[in-house]
C-alpha cells in the first residue's frame, strides 16, 4: 500500500473527501518525524513505537572493490512493532 492508497482507504473508513484524509496522513506523519527527529520517542499503544537510534562510525567494505571505507556515525530512525500489531501479523488475532 502506497500514500495514495492510504488515503483513498482513510477517506472511505471515515466517509470524508479525499483532501481531508491527506491532510490528516501528511500532518500525521510530520507529527511523528519531527518528533523522532528531535530525539523524542513517538509510541501508539498497541501499533508500535518510533524513534531516533545512533549508529557509531564503523569500517566497511565495498563489495565491488573490497577496498575499506570508513562509514561515518549518523542517527536514523527505528520502528518496534507494539504486541497488538505483531499478533495480528503472526495471525494470531
Amino acid at each position: 500500500m502506497n500514500k495514495r492508497e492510504l488515503v483513498d482507504a482513510l477517506s472511505e473508513r471515515m466517509s470524508s473527501n479525499k483532501k481531508e484524509a491527506a491532510e490528516f496522513v501528511d500532518a500525521f506523519l510530520e507529527v511523528i518525524q519531527t518528533s523522532v527527529a528531535k530525539g523524542d520517542k513517538v509510541a501508539i499503544t498497541g501499533f508500535g513505537s518510533f524513534e531516533k537510534a545512533d549508529r557509531p562510525a564503523r569500517t566497511a567494505r565495498n563489495p565491488a572493490t573490497g577496498k575499506t571505507i570508513q562509514v561515518p556515525a549518523t542517527s536514523v530512525p527505528k520502528f518496534k512493532a507494539g504486541a497488538d500489531f505483531k499478533n495480528l501479523v503472526a495471525g494470531k488475532k
